[in-house]
C-alpha cells in the first residue's frame, strides 16, 4: 500500500492548485482517496460474473429483532412469520401469598417507533418503524402455550453442541402447542389484531385525589386468559417455580401464530420480543396478618442475551413463479444472470466472481511469471503486471449494483446490502477498516425518492489480491442487510453443493439477511442486448481508478 501523511497530501494539493497542474504522475493520492471526485485519475472497468443462490431453511434462533406477521410482496411472494420464545420469572422463587385470586393478566411488548409530534398537553404522536406491507393491515393473532421444550445445547458423543432451530419448523411447533389460545381480550387483540401506533397513556387517581399520568411508547398489549395463569403460576407446586431450569421445563414458553384476518390486507413488524413481559395482577392474603393485598408477578420473555434460553423465528414463503424460477431453475453459473434477486429470511443471495478464475498463470510482486502452465494471463494477472512494472497505483475499486426500477415498482427496497467473503464466511478488509461510511452498501435514492443503486468499496480487498500473487480470489456474497453491526452467520439446515465441486459447500448465511424481510432486484453482470440497452448500461462491473504515469 502507498501510505501518505495527511500533511503531505494537503501540501501537495495546495501546490497542485497553485500551479494549475493536472499532471497524471501525481502519486501522492495513495491509499487515502475515497469518493466520487476522481479528477486526474483513469478508470478501468472489468466484467463480473454474478448469479443467484437460493437460501434454504436456515437457523433462526436467538435473533434480535424478530418478524411477526404476513408480508405480501408483489414481486417475491408472501412471507408468514411466526415466533416462539421461552419465558422466565423475574425472580425465583416468587412469594405468592395465601388464597391468591387473579384480577388480570396482560403481555406488553414495545414496538420500534419514533415521535413525530407533541401537543401542548404532552401527548405524543408516534410513527411505527419496521412495519412492512399495508400500514393499516390486520392479522388473526393467536398466542399459545408452547408444547416443545427449547434447549440451548445438546450432547452428541460426549460433546456439548449448540441447539439450533430453523425457519421451516413452524408446523412442528404449531402441532405441539398446548390448549386454547391465551389472548382473549377482544377482537382487536386477536382476530382483528393490528400494530397500533397510539401512545399508551395510563392515568391513576391517588389516595389524595391527585392524578398521576404514565406514558408508554406504542406497544403490543394483550390480555391473557386468567384461568391459565391461575393454575400454571399461582396454584403451581412450589418446586416448579424454584429455579430457571426447572421452570423452563415446566412452562415451555409462548408460541405466536398469525393468519389472515378475513379479507383484510395484512402486514409484518420487526419486534424486539426480549423487551416484553407478562404481568399477573392478583390479590392474596399475607401470612402474617391475613390482610388482602394487591400483588403482581412478572414473567420476562427471554431473548438472545439470556445464556440459558432460546427463541426461534419461523419464516414460510409462498414464492411468486418468476422469483422461484430465477433462484432455482434459471441460474447460470458460467456467464452469470442478467438479474440478481436478493431477499432476506429464507430467501436468496448473489454469488459474485471477480475476474476469470480458470487461468493459472500469474505474476509475483516483481512482475516475474509464476505458475506458468497456462500461457494466457487473465485480467488479474495483467493488473498485477501493470502495477509491478508500469507503476500503476490503485486509488479506488468499487462495485455498483443498479436497482431494476421497473421490477421494483410498488415494492419497498431494503436500505442496505452487505458484501462479504462468501468462500470463507468472513468480512472483507474494507469493511473491517470502516464499516460505517467508506465501505458503503447504503441505498442511493433519486429525486423521485426511489432507490437507484448500492455502491460498495472493495479497494483494500482488491489491493490485497494485487500485491500477493498467492492470494486466493475468493467468491463474494451479496445479501440484503438489516444491521451493519450484525456480522455473525446462521447455519443452513442442509449444506448445498456449489460450483459442482464436491468439497465446496454453501452452509451458512449472514444473520443480518435472515433478519430482514425485504428484497430487491439488481442488474447482474451478464452482457445483454445492444450497447444502448438498459441491461448493458447498468450491468454489474468492477470499476477501478488508477494513477498511471505517462
Amino acid at each position: 500500500m502507498y501510505k501518505t501523511s495527511f500533511f503531505k497530501k494537503s501540501l501537495l494539493a495546495v501546490l497542485a492548485v497553485f500551479l494549475y497542474s493536472c499532471d497524471k504522475d501525481f502519486n501522492a493520492i495513495g491509499d487515502g482517496l475515497v469518493g466520487d471526485d476522481h479528477f486526474g485519475l483513469e478508470s478501468e472497468k472489468y466484467d463480473v460474473i454474478a448469479f443467484n443462490q437460493e437460501v434454504t431453511s436456515v437457523q433462526s434462533n436467538n435473533m434480535t429483532p424478530n418478524a411477526l406477521g404476513i408480508f405480501d410482496n408483489p414481486l417475491f411472494g408472501t412471507t408468514t412469520a411466526n415466533f416462539v420464545t421461552q419465558v422466565g420469572l423475574e425472580s425465583y422463587p416468587p412469594t405468592i401469598g395465601l388464597t391468591p385470586v387473579i384480577d388480570s393478566v396482560k403481555i406488553e411488548i414495545p414496538y420500534f417507533s419514533h415521535v413525530t409530534a407533541t401537543d401542548k398537553d404532552g401527548n405524543n404522536t408516534y410513527e411505527l418503524d419496521s412495519i412492512y406491507g399495508d400500514k393499516n393491515g390486520k392479522l388473526k393473532l393467536s398466542v399459545y402455550e408452547s408444547g416443545i421444550q427449547m434447549r440451548s445445547s445438546y450432547f452428541n458423543n460426549g460433546s456439548q453442541l449448540p441447539q439450533f432451530y430453523y425457519t421451516n419448523q413452524n408446523t412442528e411447533f404449531f402441532n405441539e402447542k398446548e390448549g386454547e389460545r391465551l389472548n382473549n381480550g377482544g377482537a382487536l387483540e386477536n382476530d382483528e389484531f393490528y400494530f397500533n401506533a397510539k401512545e399508551v397513556v395510563i392515568k391513576t387517581t391517588n389516595a389524595d385525589k391527585t392524578v398521576t399520568t404514565e406514558r408508554k411508547k406504542p406497544q403490543m398489549t394483550l390480555h391473557l386468559k386468567k384461568e391459565f395463569f391461575q393454575d400454571k403460576i399461582l396454584k403451581a407446586d412450589a418446586s416448579k417455580l424454584s429455579a430457571e431450569d426447572v421452570f423452563q421445563e415446566y412452562f415451555r414458553g409462548l408460541y405466536f401464530n398469525v393468519e389472515k384476518s378475513g379479507s383484510s390486507p395484512s402486514n409484518m413488524a420487526l419486534i424486539n420480543f426480549s423487551e416484553g413481559k407478562i404481568t399477573i395482577f392478583y390479590k392474596a392474603k399475607t401470612e402474617a396478618t391475613s390482610d388482602v393485598e394487591s400483588k403482581k408477578i412478572v414473567l420476562n420473555l427471554k431473548g438472545a442475551s439470556a445464556a440459558t434460553s432460546n427463541t426461534a423465528n419461523f419464516l414460510a414463503d409462498a414464492r411468486n413463479p418468476e422469483y422461484e424460477s430465477a433462484i432455482t431453475t434459471n441460474v447460470n453459473k458460467i456467464v452469470g444472470d442478467e438479474k440478481l434477486y436478493l431477499k432476506g429470511g429464507q430467501g436468496s443471495l448473489a454469488i459474485i466472481k471477480l475476474f476469470n478464475q480458470t487461468d493459472v498463470m500469474g505474476y509475483d510482486e516483481k512482475g516475474n511469471v509464476v505458475n506458468a502452465s497456462n500461457k494466457v494471463p487473465d485480467e488479474l494477472d495483467e493488473i498485477r503486471y501493470n502495477v509491478a512494472n508500469k507503476n500503476w497505483k490503485v486509488n479506488e475499486a468499487n462495485l455498483v449494483f443498479y436497482i431494476d426500477a421497473t421490477k421494483m415498482t410498488g415494492t419497498e427496497e431494503p436500505n442496505r446490502v452487505y458484501l462479504y467473503n462468501f468462500t470463507d464466511n468472513t468480512v472483507l478488509a474494507d469493511y473491517s477498516s470502516d464499516p460505517s461510511s467508506a465501505y458503503g452498501g447504503l441505498i442511493t435514492v433519486g429525486s423521485d425518492k426511489r432507490g437507484k443503486s448500492y455502491k460498495i468499496r472493495i479497494t483494500s480487498h482488491f489491493r490485497n489480491l494485487i500485491k500477493d500473487a498467492t492470494a486466493k480470489n475468493v467468491d463474494l456474497g451479496l445479501v440484503v442487510s438489516q444491521s451493519a453491526t450484525t456480522l455473525t452467520f446462521n447455519a443452513l439446515e442442509n449444506k448445498i453443493q456449489i460450483n459442482d465441486d464436491p468439497i465446496e459447500y454453501f452452509s451458512v448465511a449472514p444473520r443480518t439477511s435472515v433478519m430482514n424481510p425485504l428484497g430487491t432486484v439488481l442488474f447482474g453482470g451478464k452482457k445483454g442486448g445492444s450497447p444502448d440497452s438498459e441491461q448493458e448500461k447498468k450491468r454489474l462491473k468492477l470499476e477501478v481508478y488508477y494513477t498511471k504515469p505517462n
